[in-house]
C-alpha cells in the first residue's frame, strides 16, 4: 500500500465516524518555542490546552512535522527521520479513553478490503501506564488482548505533559512484531526495532502543577473536559504495510536512495557506511524540499540554519559517497514526483523551491573550496612548526565560520598525516550547543510565563478586539502584569503590561508593527508603547504611565494614534503592491518570503539568484507607483480555506491560519493575499513607493526595503536637493550630471593612471642607484633603503631593486618604511638567494622577532616604532652572513 493510500485511508475512517478533516498546517509555527510544527497536536494545541474553544467536537489530520535534535542520528537507526507525517484524531471533550482505543484497534486490524489496515491482531503489543488499570481493562475487553501483551511503563514512557503546568494524562502504545529476524522476543520492553511503535493515544484527564521533567510534578486534579491526542507515524505504517526493513526504504524515500546510490556508483546494501549515507540523503532531501515549500529559506540562524544545514548534509554525503559534480538537479525533482501525490504545493513552487535548492548547493560548493585552502594552509603551518595535529579551534572556526564539517576535516587531514584535536573541537562545540541550549531555554520559559495571562483568559475570555473597525474604544482595565507577575497599581513612570476588555489596537503580527497611541482615564494618562498576542485571543500592551495611576478594575479611553494608524494601512498595503509588482516583472517564483511594515518603512524579503539591477528595480518600481496612480479597490472579504486556494489568494509560510481566512484584494486578481493586517480603502491613498536599498540576505534571497506615504516624499525631496547641490557644484544642468560626473572620473583615473607612471619611473631610476649600493655578506648582495608611501611603495622599490642585480648571484634586498604610524620592513629575494638557502619569510621573521610573514621571495612585517627602521636595516648583512655560515 502506498504511503500516500495509508494517509487517505486514514482521513476517510476518521470522517465516516464524525471528525472534521483539518489539513496540515505549514511546518513553520508562530509558537516562539519551537522552530517548525514537530507534532501533529501542535496546531491543536491552543484548544487540547483550553486557551480557545475548539470549532469542532472531533477532528482529524495528517501533520507534516519537522525534528531535528536527532539529527546526527538519521541514517543510522530505523525510528529517526527529520520529516515526517503524523496521522492523528483529536477529540476535544467528546469521547474518551473507550472510543479512542476502539477505534485504533478497529482501523488497525479491520481487513484491507474494508477499509483497514489488516495489521494481524496476534501481532500487536500495547503499553499503558502502570497505573490506568482502566485502559488496561478496555484493551482486555475491547481487542481481547491477553495481560502478556499488555505492558505496563512508567512516567518516562507512557505520561504526557507539555512540560509546564498545564493539561497531562498516561497515553496508551501499540507496537507491532516484526519477526525474530530482527530481535528477541519480550516485547517492546526489550527491543524497540523489532517491535516497533506506530500509534500513540493520550489521554488528557489532569492537571498537573509546577515541577521539572517528565515526574515528580504535583497533580492538580481533573480537567473539567477531557481530551484525545493521538499520533500514528505514517512512515513507520508504510514501513509496516510495504514490507520494508526501514522508513528510509518506503515508497516516499526509496526512489531518491536508489538515484543517490546510481549517481554515486555504489550499490545499497553492499557497505553498512554508505548505507547510511545514503539514508542520509533520502531524507534530507525529502525534509528540505518540504521546508523549502512551506517558505523556509536557507540562512544563517533559526529555521533558515536547519534548512541549510540539512541540505548541506545532503550535499556532503553525496560527496563522501564520491559523487563530486552538483546532486540535488537530480535529486529533488525525484524527491517533488514522490511527494506531489499528497502536496501539490511542491509541484505547484517547484521553480522557486528548486532556484533556491541549487543555489544553496552552489554556495556550499563554493564553502568547500575555501574551507579547503583554509584547511591547507593551516595543515602546512602545523607541519612546518614540526607539529602532527591540528588544533581544536582551527577545526572550531573551519565548521563554525566556514561550514566546514568535523568529518570532513578530519578525513582531509588524514589524507595529510595531520591528526585533528577533536577532544579541543568538541569542548567549543560543547560549549556553543550549551548556549544554544541556554537560549532554548531562556525561550522555552515564556511559557511558564505566560501561566497569569492565561488565568486572566481563562476568567475573563478572548479579548474584544477592535482595530479593524476603530481607532477609538472604552475599556476596561482587566490585569496588570510586570517581570514579576501581577501588579496592584502602576505610577507614574512605570512600564507595565496592561490587558484590557476590549481595544482598537492593532497588536503585531504578520509582519506589520503594532499600534501606538494612549490609554487614558480618571486618574490616569499611559502611552501605548507595544501590543502583541501572547495567546491566541489575548491583546496585551506595554504602557508606560505618564501621570496618575493605573489599576486592574479601572476604566480608561484607549486611542490609536491616527496618524501612526494611517502610516501603518499605507505601508502594509504598500507591501502588497509591491509584492504583486515584483511578481508582474520577475514572474511568479518571486514570492514573498518574510516582511515588516511600519509607518512610512516597508522591507520585503523574495527568493532570487543575483542582484536585480537598476532598470529591473526601476520596472518593479514603476509598476508599483503605476498601480498607486490606478486607485485600484481595496476590498476585504472573508472565505474558506479551500475557497481562498482555489481563488488564487497567496498565503504567507509563516502565518497560522483557521477554517475561515481574510482575503486582501487590491485591484481584484493582481493582489490577492490572505492577510489580517489594517490596510488602505484604495491604492491611490498610498500616496508614493519609493525603493530605497536593495540588498542579499542570504544565498539566493534577496530584500527590497522602500519609503512609503509622506516619508517617501521626503526621501525623494532629500535626492533632490542633493541632484541640486552638485549640479550647482559642477555648474552643470541637472540632465547633463550623469555624463558630467563620468568625464570627471574618466579625468581622474587618467591623472591617476599618469601618477603612477611617474612613480614607477621614478622608482625604476632609484632602483638603478641602489643597486650600485650594494654590500657582499658571505657571497651574496645585500640592498637596504627606506621609502616614502607606505607599503605599496616600498615592496615595489624593494622588487625593482632585486630585479636590478645580477641574476646568478645570491641577492637580498630590504626596503623599510612606515604604515599606520609604525615601520615596517618588507624583504625580497632572487632565486639564486633561494636556491642557497635564503628565504625572505624566515629573513622578516629574524630581522623583527617573528612579526611578519610571506612568500620565500617577498614577505613583509611591521610592529616597530617608525624611529628603529633605520637601526633594523642595519642587522640585515650580519643575518645573512650569519646563515651563511
Amino acid at each position: 500500500m502506498r504511503t500516500a493510500d495509508i494517509r487517505t485511508r486514514f482521513l476517510d475512517f476518521f470522517a465516516a465516524r464524525g471528525h472534521t478533516v483539518v489539513p496540515s498546517a505549514p511546518l513553520p509555527t508562530p509558537d516562539p518555542t519551537l522552530l517548525f510544527v514537530n507534532a501533529g497536536m501542535v496546531p491543536f494545541k491552543p484548544y487540547l490546552t483550553g486557551e480557545s474553544p475548539a470549532p469542532w467536537q472531533r477532528a482529524t489530520s495528517v501533520q507534516k512535522c519537522v525534528r531535528t535534535l536527532d539529527i546526527e542520528e538519521v541514517g543510522r537507526t530505523t525510528r529517526h527521520g527529520s520529516f515526517f507525517q503524523m496521522n492523528g484524531n483529536f477529540s476535544f471533550g467528546d469521547y474518551f479513553k473507550e472510543e479512542a482505543i476502539g477505534l485504533a484497534w478497529e482501523l488497525s486490524t479491520a481487513p484491507v478490503a474494508d477499509g483497514g489496515f489488516g495489521l494481524d491482531p496476534a501481532r500487536i503489543w500495547v503499553t499503558v501506564h502502570h497505573s490506568d488499570g482502566e485502559a488496561r481493562g478496555i484493551w482486555r475487553r475491547v481487542a481481547g488482548l491477553p495481560d502478556e501483551r499488555i505492558v505496563a511503563r512508567g512516567d518516562e514512557d507512557n505520561f504526557w505533559s507539555m512540560g509546564v503546568p498545564g493539561p497531562c494524562g498516561p497515553c496508551s502504545e501499540l507496537y507491532y512484531d516484526r519477526g525474530p529476524a530482527l530481535g528477541p522476543e519480550g516485547g517492546p520492553a526489550v527491543d524497540e526495532d523489532r517491535y516497533m511503535e506506530f500509534w500513540n493515544l493520550v489521554f488528557m484527564q489532569y492537571e498537573r502543577g509546577e515541577g521539572p521533567g517528565k515526574s515528580g510534578y504535583p497533580i492538580l486534579g481533573e480537567l473539567p473536559r477531557r481530551n484525545i491526542d493521538t499520533g500514528m507515524g505514517l512512515e513507520r505504517m508504510a514501513t509496516l504495510l510495504q514490507g520494508v526493513d526501514n522508513l528510509y526504504e518506503t515508497d516516499e524515500t526509496r526512489p531518491v536512495l536508489d538515484r543517490a546510490a546510481e549517481l554515486a556508483g555504489v550499490r545499497y546494501g553492499a557497505d553498512a557506511e554508505a548505507d547510511v549515507r545514503l539514508r542520509v540523503v533520502a531524507d534530507h532531501v525529502r525534509t528540505a524540499l518540504m521546508l523549502l515549500a512551506d517558505g523556509t529559506a536557507p540562512g544563517n540562524e533559526g529555521r533558515g540554519y536547519v534548512l541549510r544545514r540539512v541540505l548541506r548534509r545532503a550535499v556532503r554525503s553525496m560527496r563522501q559517497l564520491g559523487h563530486q559534480d552538483r546532486a540535488l538537479p537530480e535529486l529533488l525533482p525525484v524527491a517533488r514526483d514522490l511527494m506531489a501525490v499528497s502536496y501539490p504545493e511542491v509541484a505547484e513552487g517547484f521553480a522557486r523551491i528548486a532556484d533556491q535548492a541549487y543555489g544553496e548547493e552552489d554556495a556550499f560548493r563554493d564553502t568547500l573550496k575555501q574551507g579547503t585552502t583554509v584547511l591547507d594552509t593551516a595543515v602546512a603551518e602545523v607541519k612546518a612548526a614540526g607539529g602532527r595535529s591540528l588544533p581544536g579551534r582551527q577545526a572550531f572556526l573551519l565548521h563554525d565560520t566556514y561550514g566546514f564539517p568535523i568529518d570532513l576535516t578530519l578525513e582531509m587531514a588524514a589524507e595529510q598525516g595531520v591528526e585533528v584535536d577533536r577532544e579541543g573541537f568538541t569542548a567549543l562545540m560543547n560549549a556553543q550547543r550549551e548556549r544554544a541550549r541556554a537560549d532554548a531555554r531562556a525561550r522555552k520559559s515564556g511559557a511558564a510565563d505566560t501561566a497569569a495571562l492565561r488565568a486572566v483568559l481563562t476568567e475573563h475570555g478572548p479579548t474584544d478586539w477592535r482595530a479593524w473597525e476603530a481607532l477609538e474604544s472604552d475599556a476596561r482595565v482587566l490585569a496588570l502584569l510586570g517581570p514579576a507577575g501581577p501588579v496592584p497599581v502602576a505610577r507614574t513612570g512605570d512600564v507595565v503590561t496592561a490587558v484590557l476588555d476590549r481595544t482598537p489596537f492593532y497588536a503585531e503580527s504578520g509582519g506589520q508593527d503594532s499600534d501606538a497611541g494612549r490609554l487614558s482615564g480618571a486618574s490616569v494618562e499611559a502611552d501605548v508603547l507595544d501590543v502583541q498576542r501572547p495567546l491566541p485571543g489575548l491583546v496585551v500592551h506595554q504602557v508606560r504611565v505618564t501621570a496618575g495611576e493605573l489599576a486592574p478594575g479601572g476604566a480608561v479611553h484607549a486611542a490609536v494614534d491616527p496618524e501612526w494608524r494611517l502610516g501603518a494601512r499605507q505601508a502594509h498595503s504598500g507591501t502588497h503592491v509591491l509584492h504583486a509588482a515584483l511578481r508582474q516583472v520577475l514572474g511568479p517564483t518571486a514570492l514573498q518570503s518574510g516582511s515588516y511594515n511600519r509607518p512610512g518603512y516597508l522591507r520585503l524579503d523574495f527568493p532570487w539568484r543575483g542582484a536585480l539591477g537598476p532598470a529591473v528595480r526601476g520596472d518593479v518600481e514603476e509598476a508599483a507607483n503605476r498601480a498607486l496612480r490606478r486607485d485600484l479597490p481595496v476590498d476585504v472579504r472573508w472565505m474558506t480555506l479551500p475557497e481562498a486556494k482555489e481563488l488564487g489568494a497567496l498565503a504567507l509560510f509563516d502565518e497560522t491560519y483557521g477554517e475561515r481566512v481574510r482575503v486582501v484584494e487590491i485591484g481584484g486578481a493582481w493582489s490577492r493575499e490572505l492577510c489580517g493586517g489594517t490596510h488602505v480603502e484604495r491604492s491611490a491613498q498610498i500616496g508614493v513607493l519609493s525603493l530605497t536599498s536593495e540588498s542579499s540576505v542570504g544565498a539566493g534571497m534577496r530584500r527590497l526595503e522602500a519609503a512609503v506615504g509622506i516619508e517617501a516624499f521626503d526621501h525623494l525631496a532629500r535626492e533632490r536637493d542633493l541632484v541640486g547641490r552638485i549640479a550647482e557644484q559642477l555648474q552643470a544642468p541637472r540632465a547633463e550630471l550623469p555624463e558630467r560626473i563620468a568625464a570627471l572620473l574618466d579625468r581622474m583615473k587618467s591623472t591617476e593612471r599618469e601618477n603612477q607612471r611617474l612613480r614607477d619611473e621614478a622608482t625604476a631610476a632609484r632602483a638603478a642607484g641602489l643597486a650600485g649600493t650594494a654590500v657582499d655578506a658571505a657571497g651574496t648582495a645585500v640592498v637596504t633603503a627606506t621609502a616614502d608611501g607606505g607599503a605599496d611603495a616600498a615592496r615595489s622599490l624593494a622588487v625593482a631593486v632585486r630585479d636590478r642585480l645580477p641574476a646568478n648571484r645570491p641577492a637580498v634586498v630590504a626596503v623599510g618604511g612606515t604604515a599606520g604610524g609604525g615601520g615596517i620592513v618588507v624583504v625580497a629575494v632572487n632565486r639564486a638567494a633561494r636556491d642557497a638557502g635564503r628565504s625572505a619569510s624566515d629573513l622578516v621573521k629574524r630581522l623583527l622577532d617573528g612579526r611578519g610573514g610571506g612568500s620565500p621571495d617577498l614577505a613583509q612585517g611591521g610592529g616597530l616604532p617608525a624611529r628603529r627602521i633605520t637601526e633594523v636595516l642595519a642587522d640585515l648583512p650580519g643575518l645573512v652572513a650569519a646563515a651563511a655560515g
